[in-house]
């Protein structure tokens, strides 16, 4: 079966630490979805005085980053023959984040630009592509269901934010694919091989997008759907001492499987679970501590301990999304201001504006996307 290798989940595929699973039947704090905003309830991106950084990213992003398929995984090219995306082949998972920053700077013309060219470049029978090689000419026949999430998501935020039932029906003809392809007997797997005609065995905890998820339309098997994977999200917490999350939970071994914890991936599930009023205070407390040190490193022990010394864009623009998502001003210009740290500044170049290495002029989509819609949270 052919494993999708999402450049930022790689290590999805590896497993060593089996823990034991709790009963995922009724999780405690199910999810009330009547009080659910279909857009975020929050916007302190909107008044965070770093609307020059933000230009500066855009401009970036969309002179440098982004050609006629998307944007680029990296801005150096390659020969795109890897195992996992490199170069100027593009991703739905791009495709997704820049369509919410869209709808959340309010660009209803650049949404339907950009969704136009989303649709042509990954939208197959049954999901969306995950990866796509210009010069191989190759749109890989398998999806990724968190990145097929958030492309939903940002079909309903668009629904919303520019009063366009067309967007809303086209989010619930999608929902109604993925339910048909990503979801067996009420849980949902990371892909579907629409080659192969076979799904995966287990679910990435980060791929859960509980919201989206709640904001399908309802249906005999919703209830059942939100509840078991509800279950295993919160199911999968640590402890309390280092309260991050399990990697994936494989529905054959009934366990969780993890390495070692992916703070991008934890972090990825606390933002899931904070859309849906679920998120732990230890979380949220282990977060906001990290951040004001400037210590939220990209892998940890499952003791808490750092496995690596290096830090990303990616980790404080995630954290500064939690605190908006949770009405936390501190916690979101705290994060800004960390994540600020990674921009190149004005009069830099080719880079100018990019979250990039300037020593090897390494600019990755996943960075500078997840920082551009920081800024919009």
């Amino acid at each position: 079966m052919l494993i999708v290798l999402v450049a930022l989940l790689d290590s999805c595929r590896r497993s060593e630490s089996v823990q034991p699973v709790p009963s995922t039947s009724s999780p405690a704090n199910p999810i009330d979805v009547s009080v659910l905003s279909v857009l975020p309830e929050h916007a302190y991106g909107k008044d965070s005085g770093k609307d020059k950084e933000q230009s500066a990213l855009t401009a970036f992003i969309r002179g440098k980053l982004q050609g006629s398929h998307g944007i680029f995984t990296n801005l150096i090219e390659t020969q795109q023959e890897s195992e996992s995306a490199t170069g100027h082949e593009v991703l739905s998972e791009s495709a997704s984040l820049l369509l919410r920053y869209d709808v959340l700077s309010g660009d209803p013309q650049r949404f339907e630009q950009d969704w136009q060219t989303a649709r042509q470049t990954f939208d197959l029978d049954t999901g969306f592509s995950y990866r796509y090689s210009p010069k191989q000419d190759k749109r890989y026949p398998v999806n990724a269901a968190v990145d097929d999430l958030r492309m939903i998501r940002s079909f309903y935020e668009a629904g919303k934010r520019f009063d366009r039932e067309d967007y809303t029906r086209l989010a619930d003809d999608y929902s109604r694919r993925f339910l048909k392809y990503n979801v067996q007997d009420g849980y949902m797997v990371d892909f579907y091989n629409e080659q192969a005609g076979e799904r995966n065995s287990f679910i990435t905890l980060c791929y859960i997008d509980l919201k989206t998820l709640a904001l399908m339309p309802d249906g005999p098997d919703k209830q059942k759907l939100l509840s078991q994977m509800t279950g295993i999200v919160t199911g999968g917490y640590i402890s309390d001492d280092f309260p991050f999350y399990h990697t994936r939970y494989d529905y054959k071994k009934q366990a969780y499987l993890t390495e070692s914890v992916n703070t991008v991936e934890s972090l990825l599930t606390i933002l899931a679970l904070s859309e849906v009023h679920l998120e732990r205070p230890a979380s949220i407390a282990y977060i906001k501590e990290k951040v004001k040190a400037g210590e939220l490193y990209g892998k940890y022990s499952f003791k808490g301990q750092p496995s690596t010394d290096l830090q990303s864009t990616a980790i404080y623009a995630l954290a500064a999304m939690i605190g908006s998502t949770i009405g936390d001003r501190e916690l979101y210009e705290d994060s800004i201001n960390r994540m600020q740290a990674y921009q190149i500044p004005a009069g830099q170049g080719e880079l100018a504006g990019a979250f990039a290495d300037a020593a090897t002029g390494q600019a990755y989509s996943f960075d500078n996307l997840t920082a551009l819609l920081a800024y919009q949270y």
